[in-house]
């Protein structure tokens, strides 16, 4: 069995293709009807080509792979008897050169909070519950990062 997943990348010239100046603002549709605006990272394609206020790529990676470690713990969490009531993670990730110089996301951090009803599971139940997410979780099982629960 398999699953598709599509997003439709749109995209339109504003600016001075050829000399660069040009904007790197795009839109992301998905197939629930959902857009997203994206655009380069302004640390990658400066001000006015970029837009603080988009999604990037960069942005994007970290979301998808903080989002998905959670679901799955929250399923396991589930699973054990255990009710969440709050999870809030400030994820981030940093990206860098490699040995060859090209850029790579060689790590994304997970930094998450928390809450449960009722009694909390030991801090040894909460790192396997993390350790079963990041094992199911299909971005940590397609990336090549370290994917790190602090």
């Amino acid at each position: 069995m398999t699953h598709k997943y599509t997003a439709t990348i749109r995209w339109n010239l504003q600016g001075d293709f050829a000399k660069g100046r040009y904007s790197r603002e795009h839109l992301w549709e998905f197939d629930g009807g959902t857009t997203v605006p994206g655009s380069a990272s302004p640390t990658v394609v400066p001000l006015p080509y970029s837009s603080e206020t988009a999604v990037d790529p960069e942005e994007a990676f970290v979301a998808s792979a903080a989002s998905c470690h959670m679901m799955w713990f929250l399923d396991f969490a589930r699973q054990a008897k255990h009710v969440v009531e709050s999870y809030t993670d400030e994820a981030s990730c940093i990206m860098e050169k490699d040995a060859n110089g090209a850029w790579w996301i060689p790590r994304v951090d997970l930094n998450p909070v928390i809450s449960w009803q009722g009694e909390a599971p030991s801090d040894e139940d909460i790192a396997h519950l993390h350790h079963k997410a990041h094992e199911a979780c299909f971005i940590a099982n397609s990336i090549k990062s370290d994917i790190v629960v602090n």
